[in-house]
């Protein structure tokens, strides 16, 4: 008897998984892609004062450089995800970084190409954002497709403690770089290492025929196979599908909050406090927070407990539990309190790595990338709004406890959300399998 076409892509996407040692190097590979992703990106923050010092910007013009970013981020999630569906994520992640990666290494030239300086720089912004905006979909996409389901917690939280490292190493190389030699080095920096990993990537990890197959889909914009078309209607007629956008939406906005204001809340209210502990400490916590969260979830499932009761056990400490740290902040007055507090919510929220984001290649693996890319401009957009909301709340009330009990409520609001309709039932096949 003949398969059924989901049976076929079930047996296919079985087939292409990556065996150990393929994971492994592709693990690492990842890993460091996502902590260059995060040094590319937080060049320009780290190097605003003398940019703005050098070409005369004020606090507004720094302003509009630095929120250019999400303009473009924003714009392709979904593409970024669909594409990896389409053609495979690596390619996506190679192609796109080698452009990022370029552009990064050549902002210094485009600063000094004419005297509109903060047009060059703000379409530069955009730019990054618009290229880098397709990792994580492509990311996972990728992951959904090739890494087992008993693994693929604990290799999304190694994965995306890159970019925990990336921050940590811009903020530490990068000041160097910046007192010694200049703004320019850092952007000189973190290019050439991202130019140096996508050649290794393409050098000993992908075939040049199957980058050239994907050079083709795209120059033609033809699908890969009859089953690349993804199923809109069926997903998004599904509750868990609603729940996984909902609680991606609160987790990215809620995380965007505190990563926003955090710095200004420390340095308003402890102003006499050493900066480099509360821009550091948090994300030094949050590492191997982000590592014992993928390890307790794959080895609970590994234990015979249901992946659906795993998920919402991650999403509880990811959004339930790190928000109620997000409260204390609010509530004291003890600059090494706070600094505890701060870390245990940043690190919490790592857990969310364990949850919905393993949670929607739970539910699609086929088209992974794009639900997730779905989900994903759902929480920018959001994380913008909520970051410009905590301003207004701040700068209303005179007190930082409002945008702590801001945090609280986004979170709690996508946990119940999650809690109450998610599932980890497949949702992209037209046949109906037994929850997990």
């Amino acid at each position: 008897m003949q398969p059924s076409p989901d049976e076929a892509r079930r047996d296919m996407a079985g087939d292409t998984q990556w065996s150990r040692p393929e994971c492994q190097a592709w693990t690492g590979t990842l890993l460091l892609g996502t902590c260059l992703l995060y040094c590319a990106r937080s060049s320009m923050p780290i190097c605003t004062v003398s940019m703005s010092q050098d070409f005369g910007w004020n606090k507004k013009e720094a302003g509009i450089v630095l929120s250019s970013f999400f303009w473009g981020y924003c714009l392709t999630q979904v593409v970024g995800g669909h594409l990896g569906d389409r053609i495979g994520g690596e390619k996506v992640i190679l192609l796109s970084a080698s452009a990022w990666g370029s552009i990064t290494a050549v902002t210094p030239l485009l600063a000094h190409l004419s005297s509109a300086h903060l047009a060059f720089m703000t379409f530069s912004r955009i730019l990054m954002g618009l290229l880098q905006g397709v990792y994580f979909p492509a990311l996972t996409s990728l992951l959904s497709q090739k890494v087992r389901e008993s693994e693929r917690a604990f290799t999304y939280s190694i994965v995306g403690a890159g970019s925990q490292f990336g921050t940590l190493l811009t903020g530490a190389v990068g000041s160097l770089l910046l007192e010694w030699y200049g703004w320019q080095s850092i952007f000189y920096f973190s290019g050439g290492l991202t130019l140096l990993w996508v050649w290794y990537v393409y050098r000993y990890l992908l075939s040049e025929k199957d980058l050239i197959l994907a050079l083709g889909v795209l120059a033609q914009s033809r699908p890969v196979s009859r089953h690349s078309r993804v199923p809109w209607r069926r997903l998004f007629r599904k509750p868990a599908v609603w729940a996984a956008v909902v609680s991606q939406l609160s987790a990215a906005c809620s995380f965007f909050i505190l990563l926003s204001w955090l710095p200004t809340f420390f340095e308003e209210t402890f102003p006499d406090a050493k900066g480099w502990i509360f821009n550091v400490v948090p994300w030094l916590v949050a590492i191997p927070a982000s590592l014992f969260s993928g390890f307790l979830s794959d080895h609970l499932i590994n234990q015979g407990y249901r992946a659906i009761t795993v998920r919402k056990l991650m999403q509880g400490m990811g959004l339930g539990l790190s928000s109620v740290f997000a409260l204390c902040l609010g509530h004291t007055s003890s600059f090494c309190e706070s600094v505890v507090f701060a870390s245990a919510s940043i690190g919490l929220q790592t857990f969310n790595h364990s949850g919905i984001s393993v949670n929607i290649q739970d539910l699609a693996p086929s088209c992974a990338g794009f639900l997730f890319g779905v989900a994903n401009t759902a929480g920018a957009l959001a994380g913008v709004v909520g970051v410009c909301l905590g301003g207004y709340l701040i700068e209303t009330t005179g007190s930082w406890t409002c945008l702590f009990n801001l945090v609280a409520i986004i979170s709690n609001l996508g946990l119940c959300t999650f809690l109450v309709f998610g599932q980890a039932q497949r949702v992209d096949l037209s046949s109906t399998h037994e929850d997990l």
